[in-house]
């Protein structure tokens, strides 16, 4: 009897809870619909990277051709370029928008004025909300002929006449990384600000009485201090490697470029879109999730070896 009085007593305070809850609840149910209708379903359609699809035959009754698109892509040297780019601008995005971030943040909180430590991290995550179409116009006119870039080369004597930017492959890479770093280092350096100001102050003011300067407590306080959010952040950012993006080398690329600029999003929409080939843009879509997802598991590993904080 006493077991029975305790389980409906339970039962009568998690009804209660959920009745007291029920706004947070629907939310959170209405997200995970949209979570399982936008990102769960559309899962269905990899089904096509393993058939010879034609859209008026639709996914039931279009030829299964097994792992024969698999076959082609990597026999294809043009897919193979693609993700050579793809790994290299990603690995450049990666290692200097993650490091430039930490740095940033760390610059940023030494600077003790609170007016202008507000003004300069405002100014800094505005870029953030700017389109690519913005970014590449900005780029397009800094570094063209006529552009600030080249005026201050020229003037300076470092170059006879103005180079253009866009025309050779050995600039591409930085532009993009240079983008990348302008446009989401002060948005990415919001969270490592929020983990430093989470870090005890008696452990400075420790400092200090130990005679220790700004470095000093830097190294010793702040990096140690913020190490957990790094590298659950870098984790993160690892399964991102292949995701180097679109807007921007889609806008920058040009045929002289070609060669550097493509990625596999790009080579998806070629195929998938103007090729009509949606089979063989649904099979790079596999290889690039797949590969994101043993990045992040080799990754987490190495991290729970070394005794790191981990996603899982």
């Amino acid at each position: 009897m006493a077991r029975i009085g305790v389980k409906e007593k339970e039962k009568k305070i998690t009804w209660k809870e959920v009745k007291r809850q029920k706004v947070l609840l629907i939310w959170s149910a209405a997200i995970v619909v949209y979570g399982f209708i936008f990102y769960y379903l559309p899962l269905g359609g990899w089904i096509t990277a393993f058939q010879n699809y034609k859209p008026k035959d639709g996914l039931l009754h279009s030829k299964f051709v097994g792992l024969d698109k698999f076959k082609f892509l990597f026999s294809d040297s043009t897919f193979l370029k693609v993700v050579r780019n793809t790994v290299a601008m990603g690995v450049i995005n990666l290692v200097v928008t993650f490091v430039m971030a930490i740095v940033f943040a760390i610059l940023l909180n030494e600077v003790k004025n609170t007016f202008g430590k507000k003004t300069v991290q405002t100014i800094s995550y505005l870029p953030h909300f700017l389109s690519w179409i913005i970014v590449t116009g900005i780029l397009h006119d800094v570094l063209s002929g006529t552009g600030i870039i080249n005026e201050m080369l020229v003037k300076l004597s470092i170059v006879d006449q103005p180079i253009n930017f866009f025309a050779h492959t050995t600039y591409f890479w930085p532009i993009v990384a240079f983008a990348n770093v302008w446009k989401e280092t002060g948005w990415n350096a919001i969270i490592y600000l929020s983990a430093i100001t989470a870090i005890d102050p008696s452990l400075y003011e420790a400092a200090s009485m130990d005679g220790a300067g700004r470095w000093a407590k830097i190294k010793h306080i702040t990096l140690p201090g913020i190490r957990p959010t790094i590298m659950i952040l870098l984790l993160m950012n690892v399964g991102n490697v292949l995701n180097a993006g679109f807007e921007i080398q889609y806008l920058l690329g040009n045929g002289l470029v070609k060669s550097v600029s493509e990625t596999i999003d790009i080579y998806v929409l070629k195929w998938g879109i103007s090729q009509n080939d949606f089979s063989l843009g649904t099979a790079a879509g596999i290889f690039k999730s797949l590969v994101s997802i043993i990045l992040i598991v080799i990754a987490n590993q190495l991290a729970k070896r070394a005794g790191e904080e981990r996603l899982f």
